[in-house]
């Protein structure tokens, strides 16, 4: 863990070109996965393209990312990936962000299946809440939307061992594609309705350029809703906060809560408050960017002040609402665009 004193954070809130906060960040802290899901890392991607172990980003460099962006009002950071769980020292990554002081809340996505033997650890060293990607249950079916890498009893002992070591409820995601994995859903609902986790839908998006999107492809999560609401009738529950991606419904019957991100079909361009630093060191300010920003140098150098201003003149002129454009072109508004294993989903 860094030894080096950190005064008090004094708060600069920046503001981008259509008035949105900086609040959240995600750092994918690689690009690599032990999973091979469709919509993600699609068995075929080639690994000569990822960025090698020698060029991730270190703890140190991640930790004075986090130090520099809660200067200007960010108080949640997500590490994703790739699949977080491939870096040996992301205990040492999450306990050196807890110890900053700044983040009120700091969460990890993760597919489970590496999880069981470092829930505590990850616990321990400061971590306040897990996402689990899960996206069938049927052993067969999780197979191939795992591209035949994963199997699903890992995820759920993986899970079991989070709520073990004190996390508590987990949100567990589940992307669904027609003609994919459109029969797990009420497999996926009856399984954690009462659990106390809160499972979420998220519609199949066009992230990068190798998932094969088509919109004809995108189940929409009001179908998926109403799917589910036949079986056990839901009720809508008011938003905590404004950026909130998930559409959220609680069960009539006192089973818990379900949500659903629609980010096909209904949009959030107008209330997002992520940036995202990417595997390879580059920011980006959309989950659909085709470029990003390299600051790896400003990182590795420890020029903290100049990396302050990067950040500032960066996000100041984001104007990114792809997902609004989208709808109104009807089709994908660009085909080359950063891959979602690398900005982190």
């Amino acid at each position: 863990m860094s030894a080096v004193p950190r005064a008090p954070v004094g708060v600069t809130e920046t503001l981008d070109a259509l008035a949105r906060p900086l609040r959240d960040v995600r750092i994918s802290l690689l690009d690599q996965c032990n999973f091979r899901c469709p919509y993600c890392m699609p068995a075929g991607v080639a690994k000569a393209s990822m960025v090698r172990r020698t060029q991730w980003l270190t703890p140190d460099e991640i930790e004075r990312f986090v130090w520099i962006a809660a200067q200007r009002g960010v108080r949640k950071v997500r590490l994703t990936g790739g699949e977080p769980m491939l870096r040996h020292d992301l205990e040492d990554i999450v306990a050196r962000i807890a110890s900053l002081g700044v983040i009120a809340d700091l969460a990890l996505t993760t597919n489970g299946a590496l999880l069981a033997p470092r829930a505590r650890g990850l616990r321990e060293a400061g971590l306040d809440r897990l996402t689990v990607s899960l996206d069938a249950l049927d052993p067969r079916s999780f197979r191939e939307m795992s591209g035949a890498r994963g199997q699903v009893d890992e995820v759920l002992a993986g899970i079991e061992a989070a709520v073990a070591a004190g996390f508590g409820s987990l949100k567990i995601n589940a992307v669904i594609e027609r003609g994919r994995n459109e029969d797990q859903v009420l497999l996926l609902a009856e399984h954690f309705r009462g659990s106390g986790h809160v499972l979420r839908f998220i519609e199949f998006m066009d992230v990068g350029s190798c998932n094969g999107w088509r919109r004809e492809s995108v189940v929409p999560g009001s179908e998926l809703r109403e799917l589910i609401a036949v079986r056990w009738p839901l009720s809508p529950v008011t938003a905590r906060h404004r950026s909130e991606v998930a559409a959220r419904w609680a069960y009539a019957d006192g089973a818990g809560e379900i949500g659903f991100i629609n980010s096909v079909t209904q949009p959030f361009c107008g209330d997002c408050t992520r940036l995202r630093l990417g595997a390879d060191g580059c920011l980006y300010t959309c989950l659909f960017s085709n470029s990003g920003k390299d600051v790896r140098p400003l990182l590795t150098m420890g020029n903290e002040a100049e990396l302050g201003r990067s950040l500032d003149s960066l996000w100041r002129g984001r104007r990114d609402r792809y997902s609004e454009l989208r709808n109104v072109a009807g089709s994908p508004v660009s085909s080359s665009k950063v891959e979602m294993y690398r900005v982190g989903g």
